[in-house]
């Protein structure tokens, strides 16, 4: 592990040293996706086929400065289509920033999304390049904007990161397409505003061993992720 040249960061970052496995586990509580995603179709949805494989992770290194202003919007272009997420930078300033840093290096591009459950909890895990659960990079970051205790407290829509315990967040993310609920223990980094379709589509397809957590039936890969 490189160490960090700025001691304000060293205090945001925390470096682990063991790939953890990275599982679904008080500020505000999070807004619920928007009507107009709700209402759209899954039977719209056609995926193509993908070259997208299990890789090993690029190496990108932790930034040194928290951004002054993120964007506005991340972009998963898929084989299925664009699910659009708009970010709660102000909420989650260090997640956004990481995400970028990312998204810049082209960590996510050519990923497949490597887990689906359907029974409890429902979502659609991304964001691994090794498509086996515990993938990431050389650096973990504290938590934000972790949600209240309660039911639904991960409404439809949502987008928050996986970790495998407090404060070891690294690249991989849960979309959440049905109201779920959840221990208060994830930061919430967005909400998807376009494209919730196409992670249902991929949720009623289900999982390939014929239970309720694993790989999706269907196949959906990130081709590229971008940031505006």
């Amino acid at each position: 592990m490189k160490r960090l040249a700025i001691a304000t960061v060293a205090a945001l970052f925390t470096s682990l040293f063991a790939a953890p496995n990275y599982a679904l586990a008080n500020t505000q509580r999070p807004k619920a996706v928007t009507a107009k995603s709700e209402s759209v179709k899954t039977e719209k949805v056609r995926c193509k086929n993908t070259k997208a494989a299990a890789a090993n992770p690029a190496r990108i290194a932790p930034p040194e400065n928290i951004l002054k202003r993120g964007p506005r919007t991340i972009t998963l272009q898929t084989n299925c289509g664009n699910i659009v997420i708009q970010t709660f930078f102000k909420q989650a300033p260090v997640t956004i920033t990481v995400l970028s840093s990312l998204i810049r290096g082209g960590y996510y591009n050519r990923t497949l999304c490597h887990r689906l459950t359907t029974e409890g909890i429902y979502v659609l895990q991304c964001g691994d390049p090794t498509a086996t659960g515990s993938g990431g990079p050389e650096f973990r970051y504290r938590d934000e904007n972790l949600p209240l205790a309660g039911t639904n407290n991960y409404p439809a829509g949502v987008v928050a990161m996986a970790n495998s315990g407090p404060n070891t967040n690294g690249s991989q993310f849960f979309l959440v397409y049905k109201d779920t609920t959840l221990g208060p223990n994830y930061t919430i980094w967005g909400r998807i505003t376009s494209g919730l379709e196409i992670v249902r589509h991929i949720a009623e397809g289900g999982v390939k061993n014929g239970e309720a957590d694993g790989v999706p039936m269907r196949t959906i890969a990130i081709e590229r992720a971008t940031s505006n």
